[in-house]
């Protein structure tokens, strides 16, 4: 069955949906983008990543065709025209097509955004088998610009990263600056040491992840310490466990980092829990 989709105001069967070879999403990686989970039908988080949305705009003087509340309804009708229970919905805004290549931004007033929304089913998302092994994950050089927290399309490098993983034999890489962990290719690192959840604090160095703020609140709501700060990778080699959050992955415990194994190999009991958390509290406030 094809999906509808939805490109600048019409939701149109994916064969027909088409975008300019002159748009700057394509030409200059000129754009922003979001993905929201579906459990149940409903949207996990939408609100949190609609502000996000929003600022990765604002950073970038960029327009959004819709309204917020707009957005909400076209999330919705996806859902319901694609039958998703359980998936993902992917949004990107670009800065629009000028007709031509040109490195100086056009005129907004000219240019209107582009914007394309699309659905990908994923039965089984909230049972992910990986929840129960862990993930594996190697350390690699971050080299990417110095933006992070604006979540722009520029994805090369995490893709290259998420290679360099597999060609290694493992499911993750995080991402290594100055000795010190940043994050994942497209997820936010933890370590707990001692039942602390220890995470790298908020800059422009990381995105500010979604999950990652509704993790932390959960965790504190259940009197759980947090500490905010970076740590390296022989650090995170010697904690008792470790995860990453997304909004795609919930929470996924890390069991192996370069080759070192974390809690005997196998999940922690504060992972676990957040995931258990997480999932509960975040189908209560779907929306």
């Amino acid at each position: 069955m094809t999906r509808t989709v939805y490109v600048n105001g019409s939701y149109l069967p994916e064969a027909e949906a088409t975008v300019s070879i002159f748009d700057r999403g394509f030409l200059m990686a000129d754009g922003v983008y979001e993905v929201t989970s579906v459990l149940g039908g409903k949207l996990i988080d939408f609100g949190g990543h609609a502000a996000r949305l929003e600022r990765s705009l604002s950073e970038l003087d960029m327009a959004c065709p819709v309204t917020m509340e707009a957005l909400l309804e076209i999330h919705r009708e996806l859902v319901r025209l694609n039958n998703i229970d359980e998936g993902l919905i992917y949004l990107q805004i670009t800065r629009g097509n000028p007709g031509d290549r040109d490195f100086a931004f056009p005129d907004p007033d000219q240019t209107p955004s582009t914007i394309v929304l699309f659905t990908q089913a994923k039965p089984g998302l909230a049972d992910n088998p990986t929840a129960k092994k862990g993930l594996k994950v190697i350390s690699i050089d971050d080299i990417r610009w110095g933006r992070r927290d604006i979540k722009t399309v520029q994805l090369l490098y995490p893709s290259m990263g998420k290679m360099m993983a597999k060609k290694a034999g493992v499911d993750d890489a995080w991402f290594v600056e100055d000795g010190k962990v940043t994050e994942g290719t497209s997820n936010n690192a933890y370590i707990v040491k001692g039942g602390k959840i220890i995470t790298r604090d908020l800059s422009s160095d990381i995105l500010h992840g979604i999950t990652r703020a509704a993790v932390l609140r959960f965790a504190r709501e259940a009197q759980m310490e947090i500490e905010e700060r970076a740590f390296t990778v022989a650090e995170a080699q010697g904690a008792d466990e470790a995860f990453i959050t997304s909004a795609s992955a919930f929470v996924l415990p890390v069991v192996e980092i370069d080759g070192v194994a974390l809690g005997g190999g196998a999940p922690g009991p504060v992972a676990t829990r957040l995931r258990e958390i997480y999932l509960d509290e975040s189908r209560k406030a779907a929306v």
